[in-house]
């Protein structure tokens, strides 16, 4: 059985992606490794278990990867968030900042019930702009943020921080 220090060990760094200077961490080996990626979908299924999520938030794309196993592990809704332009409903978004640039998160109008607790998934945390952007829409349709969980989080570049206020965070695996 594999641990969260051996799927760390299968991270790995591709320079200059997305764009020069970037040093993108690719955690598709981690997916590829059945023993590794059951160890951090159990880690994560630990963090959410009994807390009272009624929905998953993904984010766009490889937060589905995690969001989706955790909602079906924990019997609860899924709903995506998802980059300008690639939903079919009617949708409410927010603009974020990348490490990189800028962008625009979409989810739908009905993506989230008032009064709901909600836990945003997505693979990683740098700046925390796209996770600040959907815990904005979160808001914006009235539930509540009761958790981020990121499977890497790059404490360098300081996404805690900015994020912090709207919810608790919690990673797996820390750079």
């Amino acid at each position: 059985m594999a641990s969260l220090a051996q799927a760390r060990s299968l991270i790995r760094e591709v320079p200059d992606f997305p764009q020069p200077g970037i040093v993108f961490k690719d955690i598709t080996p981690v997916l590829g490794d059945a023993a590794a990626l059951q160890a951090v979908l159990d880690a994560m299924e630990e963090r959410l278990r009994r807390r009272g999520f009624q929905r998953i938030l993904a984010i766009e794309s490889r937060g589905f990867f995690f969001g989706g196993a955790l909602a079906d592990r924990l019997k609860i809704g899924l709903s995506p968030v998802r980059k300008l332009g690639k939903l079919p409903y009617k949708t409410d978004r927010v603009e974020y900042a990348l490490e990189y640039g800028k962008g625009t998160l979409e989810a739908h109008v009905d993506a989230v019930h008032p009064g709901e607790k909600v836990a945003i998934v997505d693979d990683l945390l740098a700046t925390g702009g796209t996770a600040w952007g959907a815990a904005q829409l979160v808001q914006k349709q009235q539930g509540e943020v009761g958790a981020f969980l990121f499977v890497v989080e790059l404490t360098f570049l300081k996404g805690r921080e900015r994020i912090a206020g709207a919810g608790p965070v919690e990673s797996l695996i820390v750079f």
